[in-house]
């Protein structure tokens, strides 16, 4: 009896295991963990307007595109967008010289925009009271093998820039999101 029982509930753990995981991300979900992969991961650490590190990025290839686990720590709650760039330079207080969205296809912006959107573009993220994130988006869009027109490792590297506000996910450049706030590097190593 003991065993049927025990076999009864490890049944269950594993079917509510099954559905819990699974798919790609879509506009109302994310991941929990970096899916698990045999290449090595890319760290990058993330910056203020101020130059100070406030957090880091890990990104790795997975085989339904690229997994980039977001922590951070000492932003504004609520929505924020969050986007890769185009050119791997981080140069406060703006960040403008990251350049504008990552676009190899020469999108529009905007998950919403029938013209769009940049391979570059990811959901936004949600900023709990205590300012810290950490979070797993995924991006079937862009890998980090060298030498695809979709790589985020190009000649002059690209950058992950966390903005002010929420991603409208329509206006084209760049959803509305406002100041760009936090930035990291997305650079192959020796540039």
């Amino acid at each position: 009896m003991k065993k049927i029982l025990l076999l009864m509930i490890l049944a269950v753990v594993f079917i509510l295991g099954a559905c819990k995981g699974g798919g790609h991300n879509t506009l109302d979900e994310k991941e929990e963990a970096v899916p698990t992969s045999s290449k090595s991961p890319i760290n990058i650490p993330l910056i203020n307007r101020k130059g100070e590190k406030t957090g880091e990025a890990e990104l790795v290839e997975t085989d339904k595109g690229v997994a980039i686990r977001v922590m951070a720590q000492g932003l504004e709650p609520g929505k924020k967008a969050i986007h890769i760039h185009e050119t791997g330079k981080c140069v406060p207080p703006d960040f403008k010289s990251a350049g504008a969205h990552f676009n190899p296809f020469n999108k529009e912006h905007g998950f919403h925009n029938p013209k769009g959107y940049h391979a570059g573009d990811l959901v936004n993220i949600e900023v709990p009271v205590n300012g810290k994130v950490d979070v797993v988006l995924k991006s079937a869009d862009v890998t980090l093998k060298t030498g695809q027109p979709n790589s985020i490792l190009d000649g002059d590297g690209s950058a992950l820039v966390i903005h002010e506000k929420a991603d409208d996910y329509k206006t084209d450049p760049a959803g509305n999101a406002g100041n760009r706030i936090i930035c990291g590097e997305i650079v192959r190593e020796g540039n």
